[in-house]
């Protein structure tokens, strides 16, 4: 919802030096600046802040971003909340927003900031109507609530009148009430309270604001808990309960608790459990995930061992492959079925539950031994049908490193290879015993018999000798014999994945440091020599396609930009490479050419085995073994003469 170009001006603006001294003082390191690490405890400093390049790095962590991400992590703030402290900072002005309502209309209410003065006001009105209740206090005794923290969450009570706001409010009939969901407005334009004889939960965002509430039936009654509407302050699969009461415990632990109740946190912060939120009445969300995933590297669901249990976690559990880095960890802890955690925790204490947490599964095997249960693994069919229902769950998956251990499990427990599984789940398969299963092909990759993975030499920009140019790749196959033919039809794609050379991944991840600390050389890279078969080749395609859009764009604007995306890691990852290093313009262009000389040297030699592997050449076929014989020689002998790189580089790049 808001440009790149106003990110990208913004951030340039902001001294990321200054906005985190100001927070955690910071020492003059080098080049860099360091401090101890805000987001875990550590005695010998390894935060470092970048002034040239405008985004911090934990060495000890690996908390990474930059003055954005920031905000959000140490300050607790939201998207949007962090962009306009930013921009009100610099004397900027974030551009308005428009926001819909269910029905799909523009809204007209009133600004955010008067919402939220409600919300605000009839949390106040809730609590002071607790203390005229004893039903409602007496409940909450019942519950082993003290006063200490149903004050520390703001808990209320709404009274059972239709129409006991207007108690909190002079003007009843504002429209801004039934906007932030307080108060109903029926068919006969009749209106009334949206909560009634309810325990009341304020629902705060990471500003600590109210932006909506959860109620607890305290008798009989359905439903059981009402949560505040889809508001312009409130969208429930954005937000988690407790989140903001949670931070300060999160500061000094590296894990949260993720349960289903109000109850279930207020209880579990009560007992000495404060790194606990809830969702809000909705399952487990992408957003969810990535939000605590952004202040944890461990996310504990805790749901009750019953039927409904078992079903929210494995939707959380789906949602989590799809989600979760690498370097992560999700576990599943499950309660005896006659407990919650409200109850387990009153009855165990904190202790307790966080031994019964220590015994919690962690994804994998809760993946693997939910499939056994439901299938069995002692017949083929079982086998069978356990392996299918787990593809769609593999395929789905964004981290690398865990996407091949579970492979592996998997295939063991369905009695069959690693490869073999790989390839009927469309994987790419592992070459040889002990190397790891390689990632899935990127979507849209060439078809078989295409010369997948290779790069395309259809431009003569490529070549350095102009003379010598081979034409385009495929060109002078034939089908006038049975070997060319059948390189056509399949034998391609295995010389595609067996020649492609070991090391292409080392030059993609050098080029990817080279473009981050100097984005303006995007326009010298031969986008077609880099393969989008491996994580850091589609990097290295996006990067360029976004530099190509913005050529100013520094490395703070970079950041922001793959915020969230399956690229974040590993661009996190070559940028707090380039902590340690000052090449300089003319070192960082060196490098860049020396990694583009080398592909287009490798590139031309895996061809050049694929011809050689032929059992016999057409005439064509003989010709452009010449042409990229020459031109190899070629490349070989600029790089020698340039140390690993020409000065002037290929085609003047």
């Amino acid at each position: 919802m808001i440009s790149e170009s106003f990110k990208q001006d913004l951030l340039s603006r902001i001294d990321i030096v200054e906005l985190i001294d100001t927070r955690v003082p910071l020492k003059k390191a080098g080049a860099n600046m360091s401090a101890c690490c805000p987001f875990h405890s550590e005695k010998t400093p390894s935060f470092t802040v970048s002034p040239s390049k405008q985004f911090y790095h934990c060495f000890g962590c690996g908390a990474h971003g930059n003055a954005i991400t920031f905000l959000m992590e140490y300050g607790g703030l939201g998207y949007i909340e962090a962009l306009r402290e930013l921009a009100d900072q610099c004397g900027m002005k974030l551009p308005e927003m428009d926001r819909t309502q269910n029905a799909g209309t523009a809204s007209d209410g009133p600004r955010i900031s008067d919402l939220t003065e409600l919300m605000a006001r009839a949390m106040t009105w809730y609590r002071e109507q607790l203390k005229r209740s004893p039903k409602a206090i007496e409940y909450l005794k019942r519950r082993g609530l003290d006063g200490k923290t149903a004050a520390r969450f703001g808990v209320g009570y709404a009274p059972e009148g239709w129409q006991s706001l207007q108690g909190a409010f002079t003007h009843y009939d504002d429209p801004a009430l039934v906007e932030c969901g307080l108060v109903i407005v029926n068919d006969e334009s009749r209106r009334y309270d949206r909560f009634r004889d309810r325990i009341m939960f304020p629902i705060l965002n990471a500003r600590s604001q109210v932006i909506g509430f959860g109620g607890r039936v305290i008798d009989g009654g359905e439903p059981k808990y009402l949560n505040s509407p889809e508001t312009p302050l409130f969208e429930k699969g954005r937000e988690l309960y407790g989140l903001p009461q949670a931070r300060e415990a999160l500061r000094s632990q590296d894990r949260i608790f993720v349960v289903e109740g109000y109850m279930d946190v207020v209880a579990l912060a009560q007992h000495g459990v404060a790194n606990v939120v809830a969702t809000l009445g909705t399952a487990t969300t992408p957003i969810h995930l990535t939000k605590l995933l952004r202040q944890v590297n461990e996310i504990v669901f805790c749901f009750d061992g019953d039927r409904a249990g078992r079903k929210a976690a494995w939707h959380a559990l789906e949602i989590s492959l799809a989600a979760v880095p690498d370097g992560k960890m999700i576990r599943f802890l499950f309660l005896p079925p006659e407990d919650d955690p409200d109850t387990y925790v009153r009855a165990h204490g904190a202790a307790g539950f966080n031994e019964a947490a220590a015994k919690s599964m962690p994804l994998s095997r809760y993946l693997a031994s939910s499939l056994a249960e439901r299938h069995g693994a002692d017949s083929a069919e079982g086998r069978s049908a356990l392996l299918a229902e787990a593809r769609p769950l593999v395929q789905s998956m964004k981290a690398p490193l865990l996407q091949m251990q579970l492979l592996r499990e998997l295939a063991a427990l369905g009695q069959m290879g690693a490869e073999e599984l790989a390839l009927a789940y469309g994987l790419s398969a592992p070459r040889g015993a002990g190397r790891p299963v390689a990632l899935r092909a990127a979507e849209g990759a060439a078809p078989r018999g295409n010369f997948a993975g290779k790069p395309n030499y259809s431009a003569k920009s490529n070549y350095p000798n102009k003379s010598d140019y081979p034409g385009k790749p495929g060109a002078g196959w034939s089908r006038r014999n049975d070997s060319a033919a059948q390189w056509r039809s399949g034998t391609a794609q295995r010389f595609a994945d067996q020649t492609r050379p070991a090391n292409d991944r080392r030059l993609e991840r050098q080029m990817l440091r080279a473009l981050l600390s100097a984005p303006e050389l995007a326009a010298d890279v031969p986008v077609e020599l880099i393969s989008e078969q491996s994580p850091e080749g589609l990097a290295l395609h996006a990067l360029i396609q976004f530099l190509n859009d913005l050529p100013q764009a520094g490395s703070a604007a970079i950041a922001e930009h793959f915020r969230d995306s399956t690229h974040e890691s590993l661009l996190n990852r070559a940028q707090a490479d380039l902590m340690g290093l000052d090449l300089g313009k003319d070192g960082v262009r060196a490098e860049l050419e020396g990694a583009i000389f080398q592909m287009r040297l490798k590139a031309v030699d895996a061809e050049l085995k694929a011809i050689y592997a032929l059992s016999s050449l057409s005439d064509e076929e003989r010709e452009r073994e010449r042409a990229l014989r020459t031109l190899a020689a070629e490349l070989r002998t600029a790089l020698r003469n340039s140390g690993g790189a020409d000065e002037r580089g290929p085609d003047g790049v």
